[in-house]
């Protein structure tokens, strides 16, 4: 009997399940602690897993609990992201009902949910301060000044963050 190589798609299979049974039930109480919910904390163990089964990192693995709680770590990350900037919409979806402009239509939210999950895709892997005076700017509207405040840095460096956080969002943009 020959033994599957090492990049075989049934190896993967049965170390992800190795993976899923030995880490499941630690993961979900791991979660559960963070979400305060145990339905979302299944469900973010099941999109960990769902993750690593496409990953293709699985061979010669030291510390999977690591590897497990670094892949959920990202996937809360992602989750957070996701439900700032929907709160972000819903926020001045609310301000803006409170003007008496109206509601947008069913087609200008989802288009609106899109345009911003592209732009929190773009912003991966930028700089944190980078990242964080393109949001202050752009989302909270604050101006260079109090942005270099908050981040302790100049106003120059301010401008250079922003410059670097549009063309980053341009070139991931560009490429998608």
């Amino acid at each position: 009997m020959t033994s599957a190589p090492p990049s075989s798609p049934l190896l993967a299979r049965d170390t992800v399940d190795q993976l899923y049974r030995e880490h499941n039930g630690w993961l979900k109480g791991w979660l559960r602690k963070r979400l305060g919910c145990p339905q979302n904390a299944a469900d973010l163990a099941h999109d960990t897993f769902v993750r690593i089964l496409a990953s293709r990192d699985l061979l010669g693995l030291q510390e999977p609990r690591a590897f497990i709680g670094t892949i959920a770590r990202r996937l809360l990350i992602d989750r957070a992201r996701r439900q700032a900037i929907e709160q972000a919409y819903l926020e001045e979806l609310a301000r803006v009902a409170d003007e008496g402009a109206g509601y947008p239509s069913a087609e200008q939210v989802a288009d609106a949910i899109d345009a911003l999950e592209q732009i929190a895709q773009a912003l991966l892997g930028l700089n944190a301060k980078a990242r964080m005076a393109f949001l202050l700017r752009h989302l909270d509207g604050l101006p260079h000044e109090q942005i270099a405040e908050r981040l302790g840095v100049s106003t120059r460096m301010v401008q250079k963050y922003l410059v670097q956080a549009l063309l980053h969002c341009h070139r991931q943009l560009g490429e998608a």
